[in-house]
């Protein structure tokens, strides 16, 4: 019994290996069936091609066409086989051609065989490479698809993120906080009801909470401002800017020139997630202390402006160059809504952050 365990794994191996090696096979007698399969339509049509240069004689000459089963072969298989058809139509033209060729000598004919190889191989090399080219180019176009993917998939899933941890905020760590502050708040009432010196204390408990509760309302507003949407863009960037100013102490003003309204209503959100970052950028990089954000309309446009009057756009673009994710995040998001994303200097100092997005007719 100890001996049949022993051997067991030796076993096991060879059979794996044994398997292996029997796939490899296969898979390249495939290989070679397939590039004699595909060979096989270029070499007769290379064989019509001289019976033809044959019938016509010397003072038609069709050895330009030999190209053509060159260039398919060189296509469809690959380097060798152009290499190979380059070689075997030169062959092909020297005896569609040998009865009636006008060269005096053997030799003389024999140079003009080479030379037509050689042109021949030219052509295979030529058709290789644009084939290798087309396929680098197709590799790349998937490329930049995956990586768009990618892009969109992050974005998707960190605004849903975004949603729910707001979401959480609002309707769980509120909550909770507004009932401490209710209890605090009847402690109090007791307190002072009984005229006890924890009155004042219990008091500035429930103040307290109270402003934790604003925080943390303002805070699920801005993860999450539920009102974006197609009437609601002004709204929540005034919002932010209130936020923004009460928490760092920077003026941020909002502008908003006229009705603007926005569709689809994922639009409303990507123009208010730059926003968001554009100021983000202006406070924590730039040093600003005066940011204005403008939201108007021009002709079949929407125009979303942040300019700051931070230590300019050299100084910025370094900040944001740290973490590289916010300012690829505001070009994608505008890539997304088929905007326009310029980012410029401003004349004595500060960055200008402009967005146009083409408006949807709903």
């Amino acid at each position: 019994m100890n001996a049949v365990m022993n051997t067991a794994p030796p076993l096991v191996a060879a059979g794996a290996s044994l398997k292996q090696t029997i796939t490899q096979r296969l898979t390249a007698f495939m290989r070679r069936q397939h590039w004699i399969t595909v060979i096989i339509w270029p070499v007769l049509l290379s064989i019509g091609m001289g019976w033809l240069d044959n019938a016509t004689t010397w003072e038609l000459s069709l050895f330009v066409f030999y190209a053509v089963p060159v260039v398919m072969a060189a296509w469809w298989t690959g380097s060798h086989a152009g290499m190979f058809m380059a070689v075997f139509c030169g062959v092909v033209w020297w005896f569609a051609n040998e009865s009636t060729h006008p060269y005096e000598t053997t030799l003389g004919y024999a140079w003009a065989t080479v030379s037509r190889m050689i042109f021949f191989a030219v052509v295979s090399y030529a058709a290789t490479s644009v084939r290798k080219r087309q396929e680098a180019d197709a590799a790349r176009i998937r490329d930049l698809e995956e990586r768009r993917q990618l892009e969109a998939d992050l974005v998707a899933v960190s605004e849903h993120e975004q949603q729910r941890i707001g979401q959480d905020l609002h309707d769980g760590l509120c909550q909770h906080l507004a009932a401490i502050g209710l209890a605090a708040r009847s402690l109090s009432e007791d307190l002072k009801n009984q005229s006890l010196p924890g009155a004042q204390d219990a008091e500035m408990i429930h103040s307290s909470i109270h402003e934790a509760v604003n925080e943390a309302r303002s805070l699920a507003r801005g993860i999450f401002p539920v009102h974006v949407d197609r009437h609601g863009l002004t709204v929540a960037l005034g919002e932010l800017a209130q936020n923004t100013s009460r928490l760092t102490g920077v003026k941020i003003e909002v502008q908003d020139e006229g009705d603007t309204q926005i569709s689809p209503p994922e639009a409303a959100m990507h123009l208010y997630r730059i926003a968001q970052e554009a100021v983000g950028n202006a406070v924590r990089h730039g040093g600003a202390q005066h940011v204005h954000i403008r939201l108007g309309g021009d002709t079949g446009f929407i125009v979303l402006t942040i300019v700051d009057d931070g230590q300019g756009f050299q100084v910025q673009e370094q900040g944001r160059s740290s973490s590289g994710m916010g300012l690829r995040t505001m070009r994608y998001r505008a890539q997304v809504l088929g905007a326009r994303l310029h980012i410029n200097p401003v004349s004595g100092g500060g960055t200008s952050v402009r967005c146009v997005v083409p408006v949807t007719r709903s």
